[in-house]
């Protein structure tokens, strides 16, 4: 039996207890489940999302919940940032601690169990320590935080001086048309490919033809992040 360690608000504690996890969260294809996160040697490793979730409120603080599963359960694994590329790999639950325990550095790594979890393969509901773990994204300590319109939380803790000290190239309103016009200019002829694109999120920005939010999702996966960040401020402030 595999042994998982799944993090949730202390106000869950009782239903789950009595009733099981149920599957709320979504993993790839929108499937329902449950993530959750092997149990290693290292209890830092084990409960490394700790502060994360908790940036996102909870009542009471947050539990461990710690839940036991067959061998042959087939789960998702892989790392948080594989989840939008459809990129996690499905195993058997055996096979997910494996590779996990395996790995020189398992921050960010999570397993979504495809499905609630039943009462009986909750094994123990106990408190936690709030203060174990990283914040934003591993690594993230020490790092300049980004205040563009795409990572900022809205309504965090501390967003609003976060903001003022520390505020970004992109936020308020799009440049105006004669400012566009004066940096396309600059950019040479033929120009700046990069320097071109950008402009030209806030060029159409503001337009309602029909193409323009298809254009800007494009643009918003742009290899340069100038560009991607000048299409998520855009699509932002419509």
């Amino acid at each position: 039996m595999a042994m998982f360690v799944h993090l949730t608000s202390a106000a869950n504690a009782p239903r789950i207890r009595r009733s099981g996890i149920q599957a709320a969260g979504h993993g790839q294809g929108s499937v329902r489940g449950v993530y959750c996160f092997p149990m290693l040697p290292s209890y830092t490793l084990t409960h490394q999302w700790l502060r994360e979730l908790a940036r996102f409120g909870s009542r009471g603080g947050l539990v461990a919940v710690h839940v036991r599963l067959d061998d042959a359960q087939r789960v998702l694994v892989g790392r948080y940032t594989d989840r939008a590329r459809d990129a996690q790999a499905t195993v058997f639950a055996s096979e997910a601690v494996r590779r996990i325990a395996a790995l020189e550095d398992p921050r960010g790594w999570e397993v979504f169990v495809p499905r609630a979890i039943r009462p009986s393969e909750v094994h123990r509901v106990r408190t936690a320590p709030q203060v174990v773990g990283w914040r934003y994204l591993p690594d993230a300590h020490g790092a300049r935080p980004c205040t563009c319109f795409g990572c900022r939380v809205r309504g965090g803790y501390g967003a609003r001086r976060l903001r003022e000290r520390l505020p970004h190239p992109l936020d308020g309103p799009p440049p105006p048309a004669r400012v566009l016009l004066a940096r396309v200019a600059a950019a040479g002829d033929p120009g700046d490919p990069t320097v071109l694109r950008e402009k030209l999120v806030w060029a159409v920005a503001r337009w309602s033809t029909p193409g323009v939010t298809a254009l800007l999702d494009d643009l918003a996966d742009d290899p340069h992040s100038d560009v991607r960040d000048a299409a998520e401020a855009a699509r932002a402030s419509q």
